[in-house]
C-alpha cells in the first residue's frame, strides 16, 4: 500500500506503453456525478466512497443499453406485443444474457486497450476486414439514425406538433449537447434523458387502463397466429434491436473517452448490468402495453402511428401520451449514442482527435461528423412519401442479420492475449458467446430457408439447421481446446513480458526496451494495459478460420439481400 501511495504522489509517474492514440483519453475521470484521480491506485474501502466512485464511473453502460430502447426498439417490441401478445416475452431472457455478455466484452476491450472497437479490428485483422466492419457500422448507423427521427416525427404527430418543428428541434438539441460543454455536460444531458426514460416505464404500467379488452392474452408460441416465417422474421428483428452492433462500438469508445482503466473494471461491469436490466424492463413494458391494447386481434397493417392511436383509444389518452413521450425520449437517446458511435469510429480509423474532452477547434473532424450525420438523417425523414414503418422494420432485421459478424470479431478480439493479456475471455464465456453466435446464425438460416423455399416443412428445417449448428459448435469447441493447449505449451517454453499501465519511475530503467525482463507487479491485472498496437505481431489466421470468415461474410450478404426482398413484398405477416 505504501508503494501505491508513493507512486501516486510521484510527479513524473506516467502511463507507459499504452495503445492510446489521443492523449485526451488519459487522465482523471470526470463523470456526471463526480471525479476520480487516475493516480488513486489504492482500493476504495468505505461504503460511501465506493458509492461515489460507482456513480462517477457509471455512464457508458447505462447510456448504451437504455439507448437501445430507441425508436426502432419501441417499434419492434410493440410489434411483438401486437402480433404475438405476451408470447415473445420469453425471448427477452436469452436476449438479455447475450446483450450483457456482448457489452461486457466490449467494455472490457475499451478499459484495457484504451482504443475504440474500429481501430482494434483494423490493427489486428487488417484493412480489408476493418473496411467490412466499418462499412457495416456506418450503413447501420445512418439507417438507424433515420429511424430515430422517424420516431421523433411520429411521437410529435401524436400530440399535434408539426414534423418540421419536432425534427428540427430534436436535431438542434443533439448538436448543441455535443458541441458545447465537454464530456461532463454531455453525460449530464444524457442522464436527464435516461431519467425520463426510467420514470416513464413504471408510469406506463401503473396508469389505470380504461380498456374493456379484459386480461392480457395468454402466452403463445412465437409463430402462432401469423405463420412460421413471420415469427422468425420478428425474432430476428428483436435480436437486431436488442443486441445492436452499434452498441459495441459506442460503449467501448465511451469507456475510453471517460478514461476508465482496469482499476475500475468491477464498476464498469456493474454499470453494464444495471443498463441491461433497465433496458429489459422497458422492452417488457412496451410489449405488455401493446399486447393489452391489441388483445382483440392484430389490428391491421399500420405502423407506430396506429399503435399510438390504438393504445390511446383502448387504454386511455394518458397511456397513449406516456407511450409517445417514451418513444420521443428513446429516439433522442438513440440518436445521441448513434451519432457519437459514428464519430468515434471514424476518429479511430483516421487517427483524428476524437474526444468530448476536446473543443470543436481541437477536434474538428470529430464534431463535424456528428453534426453532419444528424443534419443529413433529419433531412431525410422530412422527405415526403418516406415509408416510415417499412424503413424501421428493415433496419431492425438488417441489424439482426449483421449481428453474427460483429459478434465473431468481438470474440476474436477478446481471445487475443496480445490485446487483453490477463483480461482475455475465460473458457466458459467463450462457450456462451459461441452458443449465442450459433443461435443467431440458426435464426438467420431459418429466414433464408423459409424465404427461398416457402413450402419447406418448418419443423424439419429447424431440426436440420439445429443439427448443423450443433456440429459447428462442437467443431469450434474442439478447435478451441486444442489451441489453448498449444498456447499453454508455448508459454511454458518461453517467458513473456507483461505490460503495466503504471510503474514507478525507477522501474523504467530496470525494464528498458520491451522484452528485456519482467516489470514489477506483473501479475496485477489492475495495472495491465494493451501495449502500442503497432508493436504487436498481427495474429495469423489458419486456413480454416479464413475460409470460415469468408463464408460468414458471403452468408451475411446473402441474408441481407433476401431480407430486402422479403420486406419489399410483405411486412410481419
Amino acid at each position: 500500500m505504501a508503494w501505491f501511495r508513493a507512486v501516486a504522489n510521484q510527479p513524473d509517474a506516467e502511463i507507459l506503453d499504452s495503445a492510446v492514440i489521443d492523449e485526451a483519453h488519459l487522465g482523471d475521470i470526470h463523470g456526471a456525478f463526480g471525479s476520480l484521480r487516475w493516480r488513486q491506485l489504492w482500493p476504495v474501502r468505505t461504503p460511501r466512497r465506493r458509492l461515489l466512485a460507482l456513480a462517477t464511473v457509471m455512464g457508458p453502460g447505462v447510456l448504451a443499453l437504455i439507448a437501445d430502447n430507441d425508436a426502432g426498439g419501441v417499434a419492434t417490441y410493440a410489434a411483438g406485443g401486437r402480433y404475438r401478445g405476451t408470447g415473445l416475452l420469453w425471448v427477452l431472457v436469452p436476449l438479455g444474457v447475450v446483450l450483457f455478455l456482448n457489452q461486457e466484452m466490449a467494455a472490457r476491450l475499451g478499459v484495457v486497450s484504451g482504443v475504440g472497437h474500429a481501430r482494434l479490428i483494423f490493427e489486428r485483422f487488417g484493412r480489408l476486414w476493418g473496411a467490412f466492419s466499418l462499412g457495416d457500422l456506418l450503413l447501420l448507423n445512418v439507417l438507424t439514425l433515420v429511424t430515430e427521427f422517424i420516431g421523433v416525427r411520429i411521437a410529435a404527430a401524436h400530440v399535434g406538433i408539426p414534423p418540421e418543428v419536432a425534427v428540427g428541434a430534436a436535431a438542434a438539441v443533439l448538436i448543441s449537447a455535443t458541441l458545447f460543454g465537454g464530456f461532463r455536460r454531455w453525460e449530464r444531458t444524457m442522464y436527464v434523458l435516461v431519467a425520463v426514460n426510467v420514470l416513464l416505464v413504471p408510469l406506463l404500467l401503473l396508469i389505470p387502463h380504461t380498456s374493456g379488452q379484459g386480461p392480457l392474452p395468454h402466452a403463445a408460441a412465437p409463430w402462432a397466429g401469423g405463420g412460421f416465417r413471420s415469427g422468425v422474421l420478428l425474432i430476428v428483428a428483436l435480436l437486431g434491436t436488442t443486441v445492436a452492433p452499434w452498441q459495441l462500438f459506442f460503449q467501448q469508445s465511451a469507456v475510453v473517452d471517460k478514461r476508465i482503466t482496469p482499476r475500475w473494471m468491477g464498476y464498469a461491469r456493474f454499470d453494464t448490468l444495471v443498463g441491461t436490466l433497465l433496458m429489459l424492463a422497458g422492452a417488457a413494458a412496451v410489449m405488455l402495453v401493446t399486447a393489452s391494447a391489441f388483445s382483440a386481434g392484430r389490428g391491421g397493417q399500420g405502423g407506430l402511428q396506429e399503435v399510438l392511436a390504438t393504445v390511446s383509444s383502448r387504454l386511455g389518452a394518458s397511456v397513449g401520451d406516456v407511450f409517445a413521450l417514451l418513444l420521443f425520449d428513446g429516439a433522442l437517446l438513440g440518436a445521441a449514442a448513434l451519432s457519437m458511435a459514428t464519430s468515434y469510429a471514424i476518429g479511430d480509423v483516421t487517427g483524428a482527435r476524437h474526444s468530448l474532452h476536446r473543443s470543436p477547434r481541437e477536434a474538428p473532424v470529430f464534431y463535424a461528423v456528428t453534426t453532419l450525420v444528424v443534419v443529413a438523417t433529419a433531412g431525410v425523414v422530412l422527405l415526403p412519401g418516406l415509408p416510415l414503418g417499412r424503413t424501421t422494420a428493415l433496419v431492425q432485421v438488417l441489424a439482426g442479420v449483421l449481428l453474427p459478424s460483429s459478434t465473431v470479431f468481438l470474440l476474436l478480439l477478446c481471445n487475443d492475449t496480445a490485446v487483453l493479456g490477463p483480461w482475455s475471455n475465460a473458457p466458459w464465456l467463450n462457450a456462451l458467446a459461441a452458443t449465442s453466435v450459433a443461435g443467431l446464425l440458426g435464426l438467420s438460416a431459418m429466414l433464408v430457408v423459409t424465404t427461398l423455399f416457402p413450402a419447406a416443412p418448418p419443423v424439419t428445417a429447424a431440426v436440420v439447421i439445429g443439427a448443423l449448428m450443433s456440429v459447428g459448435l462442437l467443431t469450434v469447441g474442439i478447435a478451441g481446446l486444442l489451441r489453448r493447449r498449444r498456447v499453454r505449451r508455448l508459454r511454458t517454453d518461453s517467458a513473456t513480458t507483461p505490460n503495466l499501465a503504471v510503474v514507478p519511475p525507477s522501474a523504467v530503467a530496470m525494464r528498458g526496451r520491451r522484452g528485456s525482463g519482467p516489470a514489477p507487479l506483473a501479475d496485477d491485472r489492475a495495472f495491465w494495459r494493451t501495449p502500442p498496437l503497432e508493436e504487436l505481431r498481427r495474429p495469423v489466421w489458419s486456413m480454416g478460420r479464413l475460409v470460415g470468415m469468408v463464408a460468414l461474410r458471403a452468408y451475411v450478404l446473402l441474408c441481407a439481400v433476401l431480407l430486402m426482398v422479403r420486406l419489399a413484398t410483405r411486412m410481419w405477416h
